[in-house]
């Protein structure tokens, strides 16, 4: 599958904080089922780079869910599939067009091994303040022509990131960041994530 890396013990976190798991087939489905937040994990969308772009309807349908707000996490190939575009051995498709930027694959690893980040106050789920994040990260694409003035959920004093000294980028309702993340004692980010969908969900409600 073109996002198949997820860590069992962080879809059980999400569980155990009270999320309902659906999946989503991104080169078949044709629109997104009912759902309360969204999170779309790595993987290796540049093998499946014109099927991705075949599927103009549910690209459209994550980029219209996600400007009106929904919740969403992506990591690493998510982050990639919201780039406005992906280029591969000389190819070149459109994605879901929320990250104003274009997701570029080179020959050699752009980020690789363990990250150290420091969250900012742009991290938008909600908990007690942590310090440094201890995670991994592991690409070969670059975020390249983002838009100027974007905001970052954290500051990398460790590794790569989007460009050298942030990741998590930000907008509405929407982390995605190259890191991949564990959800630990020290950095549960399933709980927070799961509770900030929860929150959202409702404020819209009342």
């Amino acid at each position: 599958p073109a996002f198949g890396f997820y860590y069992p013990d962080d879809l059980d976190a999400l569980q155990q904080a009270g999320a309902t798991l659906i999946n989503i087939n991104t080169l078949r489905d044709t629109g997104l089922p009912p759902l309360d937040g969204l999170f779309i994990g790595g993987g290796f969308p540049e093998t499946r780079l014109h099927e991705l772009a075949a599927n103009q309807a549910l690209r459209t349908a994550i980029r219209s869910a996600i400007e009106n707000g929904l919740p969403t996490y992506a990591e690493c190939g998510g982050l990639m599939y919201l780039a406005r575009s992906l280029s591969w051995k000389g190819e070149r498709a459109e994605m879901a067009g929320v990250i104003p930027g274009d997701a570029v694959m080179y020959p050699r690893p752009q980020g690789r091994g363990y990250v150290e980040l420091e969250p900012t106050s742009e991290l938008p789920w909600p908990g007690a303040g942590v310090g440094l994040i201890r995670a991994h990260e592991f690409h070969y694409s670059r975020l390249e022509n983002l838009a100027p003035g974007g905001r970052f959920a954290f500051r990398v004093r460790r590794g790569s990131g989007i460009d050298g000294e942030h990741d998590g980028w930000v907008c509405r309702n929407l982390l995605a960041s190259y890191t991949h993340l564990r959800s630990t004692s020290r950095f549960d980010w399933a709980s927070r994530f799961v509770n900030f969908v929860r929150n959202y969900k409702r404020k819209t409600m009342l």
